[in-house]
């Protein structure tokens, strides 16, 4: 399985505001400097990480994004969740796309079910603070 680049984003986007602390606040501009991507995409990925009740924006001068939960209420599975439009990892998953002649007799989607089970059980055991919290190897980085 891939995550999007979309996904890819979120994730450090939460990680970049949960590392830089609770209050202090963060521009688009600036996450995209520390990560060379495109301000674009951020500018919609912070918007959409907004809707979902992860973040908050603050406007005006001096504005700027913040984490809007504790990093320890930020589940990383759910942000895959919440981010990701498409866990179909093989076209029987879809049941209105499926045209496999297979299916009623497969047994390799039971096989991929629970594969992809596994991978959300092990997303779900970490928050975005299993992360951030103590990572001054990451902070470096981020804010050099």
């Amino acid at each position: 399985m891939r995550l999007t680049m979309y996904t890819d984003f979120s994730l450090r986007v939460l990680l970049y505001i949960g590392v830089k602390g609770k209050d202090e606040l963060s521009t688009v501009q600036e996450i995209s400097d520390a990560y060379g991507i495109s301000k674009n995409h951020l500018t919609k990925v912070a918007h959409e990480l907004g809707k979902h009740g992860l973040i908050e924006t603050v406007r005006g001068r001096g504005g700027g994004i913040r984490l809007k939960l504790a990093p320890s209420d930020i589940n990383i599975g759910e942000v895959v969740r919440k981010t990701e439009d498409d866990f179909h990892l093989v076209e029987c998953f879809n049941c209105e796309l499926n045209n496999c002649v297979i299916t009623p007799a497969c047994r390799l989607k039971g096989v991929l079910h629970e594969a992809l089970a596994a991978y959300f059980k092990v997303l779900d055991s970490y928050t975005l603070a299993d992360f951030v919290e103590n990572n001054d190897g990451l902070r470096a980085i981020l804010f050099r």
